[in-house]
């Protein structure tokens, strides 16, 4: 991921079972579906950071920590849900061209 113009603070990545899905039916940590985005050396950190909050409704600073653990690893769970969720969301961070996949967790 290319480095934007804004500064990202010290973070450390959030791990994948700290997702809190709309609906677990699990009943444990485990998620049925998961979203996952890869590293590219063409978005910017805020790009990825604002579409991450379109895409989840999470904080900036989830979205941030998830941002740093994508460019740090080369990938990044992003999501955890049902199906139907796990895709909505999906599709959503392809709309910037992310390089995204849902996965049975």
């Amino acid at each position: 991921m290319r480095r934007g113009i804004d500064l990202l603070p010290e973070t450390l990545p959030l791990e994948a079972d700290e997702f809190t899905p709309q609906r677990d039916e699990t009943g444990g940590r485990g998620y049925p579906f998961v979203v996952i985005v890869y590293n590219d050396d063409w978005h910017t950190f805020p790009a990825v950071e604002n579409q991450l909050i379109k895409a989840t409704g999470c904080t900036r600073e989830k979205a941030e920590a998830l941002a740093i653990e994508i460019d740090g690893r080369g990938r990044a769970v992003v999501f955890g849900g049902e199906q139907e969720e796990c895709e909505r969301v999906a599709n959503v961070l392809r709309e910037i061209k992310l390089q995204v996949e849902t996965d049975r967790s």
